[in-house]
């Protein structure tokens, strides 16, 4: 958990959840972009990478060192 090789492997998970929530909040407004809040985008966006880095603490550990992942 303490080199950099898992810090990386940890902000590419969480990048691709942070894009997961993001589509989430745009495709409840039926996927048009021009009314989406954006502000509520971000924030989902946000709240999904923090949770992805908080996952990726709480494995470390548990999987392969240097990586984020429990299996």
């Amino acid at each position: 958990m303490f080199t950099r090789e898992f810090w990386k492997k940890a902000t590419e998970r969480a990048a691709k959840s942070a894009a997961q929530a993001a589509v989430l909040v745009i495709g409840a407004d039926q996927v048009n972009a021009f009314a989406a809040n954006w502000a509520d985008v971000a924030g989902f966006a946000l709240g999904g990478a923090v949770l992805s880095y908080l996952t990726s603490v709480i494995t470390a550990g548990v999987g392969p060192d240097d990586d984020p992942s429990a299996v």
